[in-house]
């Protein structure tokens, strides 16, 4: 007995049919997805950006390395320069551009205090008056824009040379010092080394001034604060108060 094959029909094959191929799409360069990240990080950017340019907005700006009393010719010494933020008031303040020295303030500035326009006057009717002072009469720590008054004694101690006028006269009140030269730290200086103490006074004050020193011996006496200055100078007041005035720091003979 023999089994019988049949053969598959006419037409068909075992063969599996290939895939129908796919069309492929060529790339969309404005592809959605892509262009909201581009815009996500140039707005990054951008918000860094500004927030570092903000929080560096400052400006230079001159501030006063001391305090300076009102009548205070300035100069290049008493300025330092700082870089504040200062938005829509920075035009109120003293730029570094501008050049105050010879300038005279109007009122006291603090020392770190922002140098204000307002504060400033141009030096008109001031001089500057250099007073021989012995140095055992001037306060140790005399600088350069506090605010003084001078007596006039008339005691050969103190370095009068004559015995005009009253004993002790009130000759420069509230008068911003400029300058003080001539004072030594060494072994050669004594209470009798003579100490030139510069005040700003008004020009037609200082021959009254002199008139009233009239060879008598001077004492500088500080006041506490450099708000006490009425600043422009100080009148002469001859046979004025025959004491310290309250809230002074009198000088006295230093060994």
């Amino acid at each position: 007995m023999s089994a019988t094959t049949a053969a598959p029909p006419a037409g068909r094959t075992d063969a599996t049919p290939s895939p129908v191929p796919r069309r492929v799409r060529p790339p969309r360069w404005l592809d959605l997805r892509l262009v909201l990240g581009v815009l996500l990080v140039l707005g990054s950017v951008l918000l860094g950006a500004r927030v570092v340019t903000g929080a560096d907005a400052t400006v230079p700006v001159w501030s006063a390395g001391g305090d300076l009393a009102a009548g205070t010719v300035l100069g290049a010494d008493d300025l330092v320069a700082v870089s504040v933020r200062l938005d829509d008031v920075a035009g109120q303040y003293l730029a570094t551009s501008t050049r105050p020295e010879g300038r005279v303030l109007g009122r006291a500035v603090r020392a770190g205090e922002l140098l204000p326009r307002s504060a400033l006057e141009e030096a008109t009717g001031l001089v500057q008056l250099a007073l021989p002072v012995q140095a055992g009469y001037v306060p140790p720590g005399l600088t350069r824009g506090q605010v003084v008054d001078v007596y006039a004694v008339a005691d050969p101690a103190v370095g009068a040379t004559g015995q005009t006028g009253g004993d002790v006269d009130l000759v420069v009140s509230a008068a911003p010092v400029q300058a003080v030269t001539g004072r030594g730290d060494g072994v050669l200086s004594t209470a009798t080394t003579t100490v030139q103490v510069v005040v700003a006074v008004a020009g037609q004050d200082a021959p009254d001034v002199l008139g009233a020193i009239g060879g008598r011996g001077l004492v500088v006496v500080v006041r506490e604060s450099v708000d006490a200055g009425a600043g422009g100078g100080s009148a002469p007041t001859a046979g004025g108060p025959t004491g310290s005035p309250t809230g002074s720091s009198p000088a006295g003979p230093t060994g």
